[in-house]
């Protein structure tokens, strides 16, 4: 269950932070896969504090089926996912995934759905932050902090 609303701003600052966007990226994907055996992959623990998937992606260079835990913003039956990659400066490896196999496959409390991958476009990007914003506050500062316009792809149900 993701934190509740009134939660998210002060978890959301923390983050942000440079401790977070430092060790964020060492921890976080051990913990998601002990969480995975756990919980036989219905829960992840970042799902505790947002709404979170697991993406299914084709590695664009080996061909190779690749899962990555992700935050997501529900909208309606499409959801929408963004390379933030902890504000780094280089885009996350699964957004080149889906910009060369968009027809990938989502997880969700542990439900596979096949999905199609768009990536926006500077303006329906534009139009697309303040929903990102309502899902998780302060969340466009990732970009400027690491420099680049970050990609935000919709995924739709096939």
């Amino acid at each position: 269950m993701p934190l509740p609303l009134p939660l998210r701003p002060p978890v959301a600052w923390f983050s942000r932070t440079a401790l977070f966007r430092r060790v964020g990226p060492t921890i976080m994907p051990p913990l998601e896969k002990v969480m995975k055996g756990i919980t036989g992959g219905r829960v992840q623990l970042s799902g505790l504090g947002v709404p979170t998937l697991v993406l299914h992606t084709i590695g664009a260079k080996s061909g190779l089926e690749r899962d990555i835990v992700l935050m997501y913003c529900p909208d309606g039956p499409q959801m929408f996912v963004t390379g933030s990659n902890f504000a780094r400066d280089q885009h996350p490896a699964w957004t080149a995934n889906l910009i060369a196999h968009p027809d990938v496959a989502v997880s969700r409390r542990g439900k596979r759905i096949e999905v199609v991958a768009e990536l926006l476009g500077d303006e329906e990007r534009e139009a697309t932050w303040p929903k990102l914003e309502r899902n998780w506050p302060g969340y466009r500062k990732y970009e400027e902090t690491a420099g680049r316009t970050l990609r935000v792809f919709r995924l739709t149900p096939r």
